[in-house]
C-alpha cells in the first residue's frame, strides 16, 4: 500500500513506522551492509530492508522486503529473528529540520546465513555500494551506523 507523499508525511510526523531489518551473514561470518543513498541515516553503511505495508502479513512483508533488497526471495520461516529494536532519527525522507518530521522505527531484525547455492543481487535504488564486512570491522567503524552495529550482539555465527 503506498501512500502519496501528504499523507506518509503526516504518518511519519504522528507513528512510529514498522519495518524488518535484514542482517545478512555469508559462509564466512561477513555482514553485507549497504551505503544508504537517502535519508534518514543518508550516507551511513546499514543492512538492508524495509517498511511492512498495512494489511500485509510478517511472512508477505519479508519475502517482498528479501526479494526488493536482496534481489533474492526468502522465507522467513529460514531467517533467525534477532529481536525488536527501536531506531529514532532527527531527519526523515523528507528531511531534516524545519518542517521536516523526524523518524521514529519498531523493527524486527531477522538474520539470514546464506547457503553456498544463495545468490544476491541487491538493486541500487536504496544503497549506492554493496560491501562484505567483518563483524569486528562493522562493530568499529564509524561509517556504519549505530542501529546496525547494535545487531551484532545477537547475531549467530557462522
Amino acid at each position: 500500500m503506498f501512500l502519496d507523499a501528504d499523507s506518509f508525511r503526516t504518518v511519519v510526523a504522528s507513528t512510529p513506522l514498522i519495518s524488518i531489518d535484514l542482517l545478512v551473514s555469508n559462509s564466512e561470518g561477513n555482514i553485507l551492509l549497504g551505503q544508504r543513498l537517502h535519508r534518514p541515516a543518508q550516507g551511513t553503511w546499514f543492512v538492508p530492508g524495509g517498511r511492512i505495508y498495512k494489511g500485509e502479513s510478517l511472512d508477505q512483508a519479508f519475502k517482498r522486503i528479501t526479494e526488493a533488497e536482496l534481489g533474492h526471495l526468502f522465507l522467513r520461516q529460514n531467517s533467525t529473528m534477532l529481536g525488536v529494536y527501536e531506531h529514532f532519527y532527527q531527519d526523515s525522507v523528507f528531511g531534516q529540520g524545519g518542517d521536516a518530521p523526524s523518524t521514529h522505527y519498531i523493527v524486527i531484525t531477522h538474520q539470514i546465513t546464506l547457503s553456498a547455492e544463495d545468490t544476491l543481487s541487491p538493486p541500487h535504488d536504496q544503497h549506492r555500494l554493496y560491501r562484505w564486512w567483518q563483524r569486528k570491522d562493522m562493530a568499529i567503524s564509524d561509517q556504519v551506523h549505530p542501529n546496525s552495529k547494535a545487531y551484532l550482539d545477537a547475531c549467530t555465527s557462522t
